[in-house]
């Protein structure tokens, strides 16, 4: 029997905000010691009341908007009642039948590798969008052996719940999904979405029904993945079970949470999956509902920023970007600035593509640091380019240069002058060490005056090392041609 494969996600994105969802706790104390960064609102004690923090829901709708989404005039609050050792206030305040936001859409580029090994776009997805919600974080707990820690810093962090229409069919599908969708989110600046700390995770439910069918098969719900590798790999793995569950007629009759063994690449039966009346949703009556306004949406819908797509689309048209160069400048949108400042002052597209995404991120991928972080500024790599252009220097030389600057932070200018590494055109000079070259490769010389084009390349490349790659190519090349004639 052919299998199709039903995925959705539940994206937990914490919000970018200073203080936490309903207080004045710190958001952004990622290292601070366990439960010290907490107060009587965020533990729950009794008698404590949230306030709603604005930011946050102002950032929210703004992604919410650029996921297409529709806003309602009119949304409120749910008490989502449950138990466990995180939830210090044995319940979370989310947002159940009526959310800031519902109807939204992404596209997304589906791309294979070309014969040169680059990624190329092949296909692009549209990937409906259920809703997107607001609620708070719980604890986090630690696990050690027999006992279980638990660290409340966390606790009342501010989250945006993402929640995907079944639409996606392959876990390429889905792991590309969730790569655009953090592009999204950190091109907004509406959360930092870094997985190492936690602020942006996965549940993926998955299920499989026959070939052509339309009803949807109880569902396996991966819980708390926090790479897009994990994504990737729990949902393969989730195929192979339960492909073999069909196989063996023992099709799942209940839905499941699964939680993923990294360290095994396998899921494990956690429990049965709850539903909506598990948690005895009702009307949180510590909080007003919430209203936006027509204005209100049009005001946020203008402060938008450049959506990654578009960004990608533009790149490619207005520079002559490569697929995966633009996709480089969208991911660390830091160097994708960067570069767009160097080629506009500049002129020069090409070079300008040449220095900023190939020479300098391969060093910043060896520190593994930010552009912002490095010492090599917008004007150090102007100048650099404008000084190959003026003939000053060559293209290996200028490498050679923004290397130093890389690592001191000293003007290229200066190293160019302190090093003497300004180019020769000086013809009389030239014309000098050309003819001591040919003089010295008569066998060059004869095989390229037999028809052997790349004779000619080899005697530039000598004359380039006699001069230590100081000698203007273009010059070099004129005198060589004239005395071989």
């Amino acid at each position: 029997m052919e299998l199709e494969v039903i995925i959705g996600l539940e994206v937990h994105a914490q919000i970018a905000t200073k203080s936490k969802m309903w207080c004045g706790c710190s958001n952004d104390d990622f290292d601070a010691d366990p439960n010290m960064v907490v107060c009587a609102v965020c533990l729950g004690l009794p008698g404590a009341l949230p306030v709603l923090n604005k930011k946050a829901l102002d950032l929210a709708l703004q992604t919410a908007l650029a996921l297409n989404c529709t806003l309602p005039a009119e949304s409120k609050f749910d008490r989502k009642n449950y138990f466990y050792p995180d939830l210090p206030m044995g319940y979370q305040i989310s947002q159940f039948d009526e959310p800031v936001s519902l109807d939204g859409h992404l596209k997304v580029d589906m791309k294979e590798p070309d014969e040169s090994g680059n990624d190329r776009v092949v296909s692009q997805k549209t990937v409906g969008i259920t809703r997107l919600h607001l609620e708070n974080d719980a604890g986090k707990l630690t696990h050690e052996g027999d006992w279980s820690l638990v660290d409340y810093n966390r606790s009342g962090s501010p989250l945006m719940e993402i929640v995907t229409e079944p639409d996606m069919r392959t876990p390429e599908e889905a792991r590309s999904f969730a790569e655009e969708l953090q592009k999204i989110l950190q091109t907004v600046g509406s959360s930092e979405a870094n997985m190492y700390k936690g602020q942006m995770r996965f549940d993926a439910s998955i299920s499989l029904r026959p070939m052509g069918e339309v009803k949807l098969y109880p569902r396996a719900e991966i819980k708390n993945l926090n790479s897009f590798r994990s994504l990737e790999a729990a949902l393969k793995y989730e195929i192979r079970r339960q492909k073999k569950l069909w196989a063996e007629n023992a099709v799942p009759e209940t839905e499941t949470t699964v939680g993923w063994i990294e360290d095994e690449q396998r899921t494990q039966m956690m429990r049965e999956k709850e539903s909506a009346a598990d948690y005895r949703y009702f009307p949180e009556p510590d909080l007003p509902s919430l209203s936006v306004t027509p204005e209100k949406t049009e005001e946020l819908r203008a402060m938008l920023p450049e959506m990654p797509a578009v960004y990608r689309s533009r790149l490619k048209e207005q520079y002559a970007l490569s697929d995966d160069e633009a996709e480089i400048a969208v991911t660390q949108m830091s160097l994708g600035r960067f570069f767009e400042e160097v080629a506009k002052a500049t002129k020069n597209p090409k070079r300008s593509r040449t220095f900023v995404l190939n020479v300098l991120l391969g060093k910043l991928k060896e520190d593994t640091i930010d552009v912002s972080d490095s010492k090599v500024s917008v004007g150090h790599v102007v100048e650099l380019i404008r000084a190959i252009d003026e003939g000053k220097i060559s293209a290996s030389v200028a490498k050679d240069v923004l290397e130093e600057t890389y690592l001191t932070g000293k003007d290229p200018l200066s190293i160019i002058n302190e090093k003497g590494l300004e180019q020769v055109s000086d013809t009389g000079e030239l014309e000098v060490i050309c003819d001591q070259i040919l003089l010295e490769n008569e066998k060059i010389v004869a095989d390229f005056k037999g028809g052997k084009e790349k004779a000619f390349g080899a005697l530039i490349g000598k004359v380039m090392a006699a001069t230590k790659g100081q000698a203007n190519p273009g010059v070099v090349n004129g005198i060589l041609k004239g005395k071989l004639q």
